[in-house]
């Protein structure tokens, strides 16, 4: 059998297990997440087993240890994952929600409600918790979930979808809901994309070359996440405290992740106190400066390259600059910004308003990390990825984000 039939049999199957869960209800669904949580701790050894035989693959072709970061299981990480679809089994169920209706003048009753999209195709890159994360939401909203994880993970991916399938079924939902996409390498991915008729949507969540393929390649219509290359601004009025304590969070917390810090603009008022300050800090952190001459005139910082005010870095670097104002800062952030989060420290409410008006991200903090750009920390519950698009979705992609509308229409034998 090609790879193209196997691709489209998984996406057939797909679509017959989600004619299931559209109608099924909260409870059915609920208690499907909750045994899914429960074996992936019960099995979290054989999970953690596959997950050794991908690091130590990764490690034998010296891939970066941030995207071994990514890639690494442990009981912790697990117990987070199962954490996520309890707290999905928790969340308030979208599926027939009214978001509008009424009656209108010719006596016809109009609701508009939501209705899962039917088969969602994600494709994803290293971080195997992705796995549990989408899986728990697309079941939540309804939806049959198609997997197609990065070759790098495939080990993991495996075991930890044959957990949640055995879960599922145990239910009484079809095991089908969740599903890996067949085939090592791109040929599987490039077939997904292109079942269009049989995936209602993408999902791409990786790096820019992941999604910049899916999004000119695709058939099937995609939703966008972006890379992150998000800006912390401390304006002339920040408390330098705050601006300290949250620039260090922002770029250090967890340096692999999309909503780590990437850029630094300090207003020039500020820039003699504040400049030693957080250099040595970021210095102590093991931060590499990559900087503009004002950084450069203290040690510790590298010269900023062009490439390096757009670069989503991914690692403990930093672009660094110093601007004249606020506006200096705005454009700084509408030129390089990925317009995924952008965060300003202020305690001068004309300049948090300013920023807040001016910046087109898909978040904006105001006064603290952008490492709570997340779907857990929103109250979604686990996130399906982050869209830095306009269109159908923006930001963290949680229950509700998971579903289309339709109208239902009531009458009484009308006739138009």
């Amino acid at each position: 059998m090609s790879i193209e039939q196997e691709v489209n049999d998984t996406a057939r199957r797909a679509r017959a297990a989600s004619h299931d869960l559209a109608t099924a209800t909260r409870a059915v669904k609920d208690t499907a997440l909750l045994a899914m949580a429960d074996a992936l701790v019960a099995r979290a050894q054989e999970i953690i087993s596959a997950n050794a035989e991908d690091i130590a693959r990764a490690e034998r072709n010296q891939t970066p240890p941030n995207i071994i970061d990514r890639l690494r299981l442990d009981e912790a990480r697990i117990a987070d994952m199962a954490a996520g679809l309890r707290e999905v089994a928790g969340l308030a169920d979208p599926v027939g929600e009214v978001v509008r209706g009424g009656n209108l003048a010719n006596g016809l009753e109009l609701r508009q409600v939501r209705v899962p999209f039917g088969v969602v195709g994600i494709i994803y890159e290293a971080r195997p918790n992705v796995t549990a994360d989408a899986s728990g939401i697309c079941l939540k909203s309804g939806n049959a979930a198609l997997l197609k994880g990065s070759n790098s993970a495939l080990s993991s991916n495996t075991a930890i979808v044959g957990v949640l399938r055995a879960a599922i079924e145990s239910n009484g939902l079809p095991a089908d809901a969740v599903q890996l996409v067949p085939g090592e390498g791109h040929d599987g991915a490039k077939v997904l994309m292109r079942a269009r008729g049989l995936v209602d949507v993408l999902i791409p969540r990786g790096g820019a070359g992941l999604i910049r393929s899916v999004v000119e390649e695709s058939t099937v219509p995609v939703i966008e996440t972006g890379v992150g290359n998000c800006h912390v601004y401390v304006d002339a009025g920040a408390d330098l405290d705050k601006a300290a304590a949250i620039v260090i969070n922002s770029k250090t917390h967890r340096t692999s992740v999309c909503n780590s810090a990437e850029s630094l603009l300090v207003h020039e008022d500020i820039a003699d106190e504040f400049l030693p300050r957080i250099i040595e800090e970021l210095h102590d952190k093991g931060v590499t400066i990559h900087g503009d001459a004002r950084f450069c005139e203290y040690d510790h910082v590298l010269a900023a390259t062009d490439e390096d005010w757009s670069q989503e870095f991914l690692s403990l670097d930093i672009s660094a600059a110093v601007v004249s104002d606020i506006e200096a800062a705005i454009g700084h952030i509408r030129e390089h910004s990925s317009q995924h989060t952008d965060a300003i420290v202020s305690e001068d409410q004309a300049a948090v308003r300013r920023f807040v008006a001016a910046v087109d991200s898909a978040a904006v903090m105001v006064n603290a990390s952008t490492r709570f750009t997340d779907g857990g920390e929103f109250g979604f519950g686990a996130e399906i990825g982050i869209s830095t698009q306009k269109l159908h979705a923006r930001g963290p992609m949680g229950l509700v984000e998971m579903t289309s509308t339709k109208y239902v229409v009531t009458g009484d034998g009308h006739v138009r």
